[in-house]
């Protein structure tokens, strides 16, 4: 796989986990929980898991690396340097936000 398909490939799954992330989060404030929400959080779920089993890295940062990527998180994803190192924090607490409003609302039926 070339360095520019690792990139096309990690944006593609960066909008399929920044939608889920968005389900979850509205799913949470409308209360609106469905089949979405749930699937929605395995996904970040499993990418945490992914996440985890390479040491904190995104597998496809570790390919990229290994086909000549000198800035992770940067040369390996088509998205702006200011966005790209902010994605983490963004998104972690949307998602914290969003899974704690979905728990307040199964609480409380």
């Amino acid at each position: 796989m070339t360095l520019f398909q690792i990139k096309a490939l990690h944006t593609l799954a960066f909008l399929v986990l920044s939608s889920c992330v968005v389900v979850v989060l509205f799913s949470g404030v409308w209360n609106r929980i469905t089949v979405w929400t749930w699937l929605s959080i395995g996904m970040i779920l499993l990418e945490g898991l992914a996440l985890a089993s390479c040491g904190g890295k995104c597998p496809l940062t570790v390919m990229a690396e290994r086909r000549g990527a000198i800035q992770p998180g940067v040369a390996d994803i088509f998205l702006p340097k200011w966005f790209a190192d902010r994605i983490f924090p963004l998104c972690g607490t949307a998602f914290l936000v969003g899974c704690a409003l979905v728990a307040w609302h199964l609480a409380s039926l």
